[in-house]
Parts: C-alpha cells; structure tokens; sequence
C-alpha cells in the first residue's frame, strides 16, 4: 500500500518546521555559522517538496473527478 501525495506532504511539512526550528535554537554568537545554514537549506527542501506533493495530490484529485 502506497502512501498518499497529500500525508507524506503533511510529514515533509512537519519535518521542515521541525528543522527550522532545530536551526533556530542552533544559533549562538551568530545567524551565519554551518550548522544553522545547513539545517536552514534542508528544511527549504523539505518545504519545497512539501508544496510539490501538495499540487500533485490536487491534480490527481482534480483528474478523477473529471473522469466521472
């Protein structure tokens, strides 16, 4: 059994804000150090992909309800 576009872009969703928010308390003296721009980077994909799947998931809603 496949998962749906719609529940894995609600993980990848959580796990963006997650890794935000992970960033966030990384930071000490400064904003710019590796470990906050590498948590900041994949928490932008983590949404991107997020907004992917959310599309997909309303192209196939939108497919089958013109197939009927």
């Amino acid at each position: 059994m496949r998962a749906s576009p719609l529940f894995m872009s609600t993980l990848y969703l959580f796990m963006g804000i997650l890794f935000t928010y992970i960033a966030a308390q990384s930071v000490e003296e400064t904003l710019w150090n590796f470990t906050t721009i590498i948590l900041a980077v994949v928490a932008t994909f983590d949404f991107a992909v997020a907004v992917r799947l959310i599309n997909l998931h309303m192209k196939i809603k939108n497919s089958k309800n013109n197939k009927k």
